[in-house]
């Protein structure tokens, strides 16, 4: 295995094995609110610094992009690890078990490796560029499904931002009328992952951030998939809309949900104001 991958898998299955010792202990944990419908946990926090640590401690020059440390480290356009430690908070506080751990690790821009780890079911799904992806050292190939029927797709709603609702179900409408369903599951690391493994036929949500999609774009690319914009573009880290499947079904997915696509989705800023380029403490 590759070396950036081979810590890459260390630290996810470190901040698994935290976030799994937390499960029975899930009442007696400090949770926030971050903005509407958006929580976080002191697991969270620690799982970022388990990850933090094990990458840095191999590779103290890189800089990190974490969902909550924010960016820090090295200018734009080294080599960037993107982290979340725990996608699907919501569905962890609850005991929904429906969560994973995602890294990412970015060159110039371009995605180059990608752990998700699924603590629960103890899945490791890996990719590095060129090589292919795998989950427990299995290739993964997307599904052939080539038309609606039949299909089983994922999504995401957007509930922290609801200002898109009424392109996003119009798309779900549209998109629901021949398929045999889609499910909206929580974690859209691990969604992304279930398309590379042939799970799901495709998926698509409105308004992520890059640590949510990061490993799983690279997973999908490297299992035969597409991964664009709403557009058929490459601005998803952008724009933090995604649309993938395999190539056949993602053209009919794209010319369904394209009359639903505003000029309001087109455009959105790569972070937050939270996510700047300060260090932060506790994250050194």
């Amino acid at each position: 295995m590759d070396p950036m991958l081979t810590i890459a898998v260390r630290a996810a299955r470190a901040a698994g094995d935290l976030i799994v010792r937390y499960t029975d202990r899930i009442d007696s944990l400090t949770i926030s609110s971050k903005g509407r419908n958006d929580f976080v946990s002191e697991v969270d926090r620690q799982a970022e610094l388990e990850i933090v640590n094990v990458l840095r401690k191999a590779y103290p020059s890189h800089a990190f992009l974490a969902e909550e440390g924010g960016r820090h480290g090295l200018p734009k356009g080294e080599f960037t690890w993107v982290i979340d430690p725990l996608d699907g908070t919501t569905n962890f506080l609850h005991g929904f078990p429906h969560f994973a751990v995602s890294i990412a690790l970015l060159h110039k821009g371009r995605i180059e490796c990608g752990v998700i780890y699924d603590p629960m079911r103890q899945e490791l799904f890996t990719a590095k560029r060129g090589a292919g992806a795998t989950l427990q050292s299995r290739r993964l190939r997307v599904t052939p499904q080539k038309t609606f029927k039949g299909a089983l797709l994922g999504t995401g709603f957007p509930f922290k931002d609801q200002r898109h609702n009424d392109a996003y179900f119009g798309m779900f409408r549209e998109l629901m009328k021949d398929t045999a369903g889609i499910r909206r599951a929580g974690s859209a690391a691990l969604d992304l992952a279930w398309v590379a493994c042939g799970r799901l036929d495709g998926f698509w949500e409105i308004g992520l951030m890059p640590w949510d999609m990061a490993a799983g774009v690279l997973l999908i690319l490297e299992a035969g998939g597409i991964v664009t914009d709403f557009e058929g573009g490459d601005k998803f880290l952008e724009t933090g809309n995604i649309l993938t499947a395999n190539p056949r079904l993602h053209v009919l997915m794209e010319e369904t949900i394209r009359p639903h696509v505003t000029d309001a989705l087109r455009h959105r800023p790569l972070l937050s104001e939270k996510h700047d380029e300060k260090d932060r403490p506790g994250q050194q």
